[in-house]
């Protein structure tokens, strides 16, 4: 392989990624400490909101939601019916189980839906209205009792859209609270809001991090930090097609990487000259063009086989395949959060309405984990049980294995059991 472009160098993020660990560090540990005060200073520094309530009430809500064009909202709807039908789905294929291992050995799993769950809808630069349906829908239709979700004001004003949007999906809380403060004050608790079990929903990097920080004390989903897009493409792609949907995630902020993996050079040149022309009519061509400049990528492979060595490496959040047999990728690659195949579908659509979820891996976490669904918000609980004699049987088998590892306790269990039901020795039970 050969870099036609490379980002940004690795000791520079690492640099970058320091200052973001030590700046939320300290936002979480004045949370835990001051509670709501902490929570009101960091809205007001980093937000200039400060309202007497960050909770929304009901009246509130269907204030924001009139307030409203009917369009947005049936558009809302649209999206969210997709993201809910396709949950459903998934929800579907996860079974509970109960075996019979041995005569009279039943074991099994339950499925059960996390008690509450915080969901973070990303806002600052753009109002992330999506990812109200991709979280909340998503924990609703898994079962989840409780849910509180909080999105930052944009500009000093409520972004009504998302408010909408998070009303629809199904939270039971909704406040207009963003950033590390927003995060921290769901997993901890304050006095105005009770903690929650599991965090979740993407964001920037300082969003990524509360979530690492906070994790152990709640569940994540898993770090999102910004957004990642790759193409793959051969000489069967059209240039303007892979600079606009490079261009099309890279806008999410200057921090956003973007990459092309292709067969061609003269592609990766046609792509070049296509960034080039549209990031000057794009209205958001500053950002797009910043983030490629810095964070950008083109890599020239062999063939095929060596770009799925290549994309398996960089494990990309997001990944359009644009070549003559998109089949071929998604046979064969491991590591990504999302696939599209074929020119016909694009990031944009599953970042907004098509129906999977767009809370997906970033910086390599692809390598082990998949995105935000349905199954993220169950906790799969095993449970045992056995007959008498079953237990008497399998009970020898403990004795000796703990014995084994010097568990005499553990082995002491087992032995009573097998004192009691062993029928042999049943009609003498030891004292």
């Amino acid at each position: 392989m050969k870099y036609l472009k490379k980002g940004l160098d690795a000791s520079e993020i690492k640099k970058s990624d320091e200052q973001v660990r030590v700046a939320v560090s300290e936002i979480i540990n004045s949370i835990e400490k001051k509670g709501d005060e902490a929570v009101r200073q960091y809205s007001k520094k980093f937000d200039n909101w400060e309202p007497e309530n960050f909770r929304l009430s009901a009246q509130e809500v269907e204030s924001i939601i009139a307030s409203l064009p009917q369009s947005v909202v049936d558009d809302i709807l649209f999206a969210q019916k997709q993201v809910r039908n396709f949950a459903k789905h998934q929800l579907a294929s996860i079974s509970e189980i109960e075996v019979e291992t041995l005569p009279g050995v039943f074991l099994g799993h339950k499925n059960i839906p996390v008690n509450s769950t915080g969901c973070y809808i990303p806002g600052g630069r753009y109002p992330m209205v999506a990812s109200a349906h991709m979280s909340i829908v998503t924990a609703k239709v898994a079962g989840v009792k409780r849910i509180v979700a909080c999105t930052p004001p944009i500009e000093g004003k409520i972004p009504k859209a998302t408010v909408c949007a998070m009303h629809f999906a199904g939270a039971d809380e909704i406040y207009i609270l963003g950033g590390v403060q927003a995060l921290a004050a769901m997993a901890i608790g304050t006095d105005s809001m009770r903690p929650v079990d599991m965090i979740v929903g993407p964001g920037n990097s300082y969003v990524a991090e509360a979530k690492r920080q906070l994790f152990g004390r709640v569940g994540i989903d898993l770090i999102a930090g910004p957004t990642e897009i790759l193409v793959i493409a051969d000489e069967s792609a059209d240039g303007e097609i892979i600079a606009c949907d490079l261009l099309g995630q890279a806008e999410h902020g200057p921090n956003s990487p973007a990459a092309l993996i292709t067969t061609s050079e003269l592609l990766a040149q046609q792509t070049l000259q296509e960034i080039k022309r549209q990031v000057k009519v794009l209205p958001t061509g500053d950002i797009a063009g910043a983030a490629w400049e810095t964070h950008g990528s083109i890599i020239l492979v062999d063939n095929e086989e060596e770009a799925v060595k290549v994309a398996d490496l960089l494990a990309y959040e997001h990944v359009e395949v644009l070549t003559k047999d998109p089949d071929y990728f998604l046979q064969n690659m491991t590591n990504y959060g999302a696939l599209f195949l074929g020119p016909e579908t694009n990031v944009a659509y599953g970042d907004k309405v098509i129906g999977t979820n767009h809370t997906l891996p970033t910086n390599r976490a692809a390598r082990y984990t998949g995105g935000l669904w349905v199954g993220k918000f169950l906790k799969n609980c095993t449970y045992q049980r056995c007959s008498a004699d079953a237990s008497a049987f399998i009970g020898e088998y403990a004795m000796r294995l703990c014995e084994l590892e010097g568990f005499m306790a553990h082995k002491e269990q087992a032995a009573l059991r097998v004192r009691r039901y062993k029928k042999s020795e049943m009609t003498v039970p030891n004292s």
